[in-house]
């Protein structure tokens, strides 16, 4: 069920330590980022207007410095849909992917992605190939964002593994792919989301943001 704006303050009180929260927000262009910054400001407990974001060394959106202030976000929107991951003391990286017909998945992975990724893109059957795509694309841009940089930093210098059915970072140039967490979401029939973090294990809690107008 859509949850109120006006309960957002409520269930930014469970954001603790062990968890990350999820929203998925409906998303319109001519809005921008305006139900990005009524969550923000709930979680904050200002206004919408009061949030102020700025831009990292590589261009990621994040909150301004503040004194006390550990809480930490990410968004991605693709279509009519956006999420938005949150945590405290932590940086997220969330993706999300319209389905739709992609006939060059091959070509692109082969030319941009890590070539155990490629090998094992061509090997699914060709029904549920541009899925998989979006799940390999969704997982590397989820962790590019968590380390708070973009495509520029190259699709080929990390490489996901999806042997044991799950997501899993195999391999990220200098760092430790063992730190990372890798999540599929599933949010609903026409897109695939993928969320990353580096630290220990967290418990994810999703909601769905009922559209303020």
């Amino acid at each position: 069920m859509p949850i109120p704006p006006s309960d957002i303050p409520a269930i930014a009180t469970e954001l603790d330590d062990d968890a990350l929260h999820v929203w998925r927000l409906p998303y319109d262009r001519s809005r921008g980022r305006a139900p990005l910054l009524g969550l923000l400001g709930g979680y904050l407990g200002v206004p919408a207007d009061a949030v102020r974001l700025v831009a990292g060394p590589h261009g990621r959106p994040q909150l301004a410095p503040a004194p006390g202030q550990t809480l930490d976000f990410n968004w991605s929107h693709s279509g009519d849909c956006a999420l938005v991951a949150l945590g405290h003391r932590i940086a997220p990286g969330i993706d999300v992917e319209r389905r739709r017909a992609r006939p060059r998945v091959l070509e692109l992975a082969q030319r941009y992605f890590d070539p155990a990724e490629s090998a094992w893109l061509a090997e699914q059957p060709a029904e549920r190939r541009d899925e998989a795509f979006l799940a390999l694309w969704t997982a590397k841009e989820a962790v590019l964002k968590a380390l708070g940089r973009g495509l520029a930093f190259g699709l080929h210098r990390l490489a996901i593994d999806f042997g044991s059915g799950a997501p899993r970072l195999q391999r990220l140039e200098h760092d430790d792919a063992g730190a990372w967490q890798l999540r599929e979401l599933a949010i609903e029939q026409g897109y695939v989301a993928s969320l990353a973090w580096r630290g220990a294990g967290r418990h994810v809690h999703r909601w769905v943001l009922a559209d303020a107008g």
